[in-house]
């Protein structure tokens, strides 16, 4: 059997079933002066947004009338003009018309790392979010410039752990563990100045793919882990480790406390923080008996920033990486349920028509952010650079990038588990 889905999930949202109206727009309309602070439509549009968060100018309006072939001409024609001066990474999450023009395609670190491979270019487009082009900063040569074509690609869960509030929390538990060493852990998905913080404090960074041999590097150095800024992804991994669901208590940085008695906090392994994905949260256990129920064959294969309940309702659960791979060696004429972002699901269904793919979740709602990079703001930013100039760069202080490259490092020389988590 084969997936007849639309590849393309901007395509599909002009007249399928849709989490939002607003995606069928061109994102340039969320710039607007006066148009309030948001993440924009899809699965984080209900997340509030930072005060702090940056905002995209106005994409010119020469950009926002083009069909999409005049983008795409425009697109490669820049490409060609500065050949190996530039180098265009393309995140899993992307749209395929996006993807189409990327030089890499793969998960944040996957990324990063794939641009150190081009040393000749002076600048790396990165068609991913915030926090993504700040590790590719942190892992580039001083002499490459990271451009992020739309600065307003943020990420709801990397904003759900700020600084202040982690250094709040850092002090309140450093107060009542006294001499007994605490480890931070922050995810990839995460600031510069998180990844900063966990350096100066002993801890490290962890991806999807490397999060339990990451918690197990932690435990041989301290008694507990702090982990942000996702709870599940934490969760998952601790429980999979044989860690009580006792001892892994939340932190809710509104709260005193995080919202527990010291007895809670006395008795816990790892402290989890209140963050999550929009984009995983959406999956359900009802989905997956629904998918069960009508093809008993199926492999239902989920991201592990999924809540609890849906990962021990799947067969299996990984990164983007261990999902791509899990199709690609797969029989063929399997069937595969995937709990994961959209244009990955879809793009996967276009890619190996012999299996029979579909998303767990039924209604088209792609990464608010990541649906924000569109073809007009990549053609903007490579016309720009033809002309020799560099707009929206991310770039990271030399006091936050220094201790955010030894958390970073410590994460390298952990080995992770073969092609991600599984059950």
């Amino acid at each position: 059997m084969t997936s007849t889905i639309d590849p393309s999930v901007n395509h599909a949202i002009q007249s399928g079933d849709s989490c939002n109206s607003d995606l069928k727009q061109g994102p340039w309309f969320l710039d607007t002066p006066g148009m309030p602070d948001t993440y924009g439509p899809g699965a984080s549009q209900s997340d509030p947004i930072p005060v702090h968060s940056p905002r995209q100018q106005v994409l010119p309006p020469k950009y926002q009338g083009l069909s999409d072939e005049e983008l795409h001409q425009k697109i490669r024609d820049a490409k060609a003009t500065l050949g190996d001066r530039v180098v265009i990474l393309g995140h899993f999450y992307q749209r395929d018309e996006i993807i189409a023009h990327a030089d890499f395609v793969g998960d944040s670190f996957q990324l990063a790392r794939a641009a150190k491979t081009r040393p000749e270019a002076e600048a790396i487009v990165f068609c991913g979010v915030h926090f993504m082009a700040e590790t590719a900063d942190l892992l580039s040569s001083p002499e490459q410039a990271v451009i992020l074509p739309n600065l307003a690609a943020g990420c709801s869960m990397a904003d759900m752990a700020d600084l202040d509030s982690v250094e709040d929390c850092w002090e309140q538990l450093t107060e009542i563990y006294g001499d007994e060493v605490l480890i931070p852990v922050t995810y990839m998905n995460s600031s510069a100045a998180l990844k900063g913080f966990v350096g100066q404090h002993g801890g490290i960074v962890c991806t999807s793919s490397n999060a339990r041999a990451v918690l197990e590097w932690a435990f041989e150095r301290g008694q507990r882990v702090l982990f942000f800024p996702d709870q599940h992804l934490g969760r998952n991994t601790a429980k999979a480790m044989g860690i009580g669901l006792d001892q892994m208590p939340l932190w809710n940085p509104n709260k005193p406390l995080g919202g527990n008695t010291v007895e809670e906090l006395e008795n816990a392994k790892v402290l989890l923080w209140h963050g999550f994905c929009s984009v995983h949260k959406r999956f359900n256990v009802a989905q997956i008996e629904k998918a069960r129920a009508e093809f008993p064959d199926v492999h239902v294969i989920v991201h592990p920033e999924s809540p609890m309940e849906v990962v021990d309702a799947a067969d299996s659960a990984g990164s983007t990486d261990f999902i791509v791979k899990a199709i690609q060696t797969a029989p063929a004429g399997s069937t595969f349920a995937i709990g994961t972002e959209i244009n990955l699901v879809q793009r996967l269904a276009a890619q190996y028509p012999q299996h029979h793919i579909f998303c767990l979740d039924p209604v088209i709602c792609p990464c608010s952010t990541m649906y924000r990079i569109h073809p007009g703001y990549l053609a903007w930013a490579l016309e720009e650079l033809v002309e020799g100039n560099i707009i929206n760069q991310i770039t990271v202080d030399a006091a936050t990038a220094d201790p955010a490259r030894v958390a970073l490092e410590r994460m390298l020389s952990v080995v992770p588990l073969a092609n991600g988590n599984t059950k």
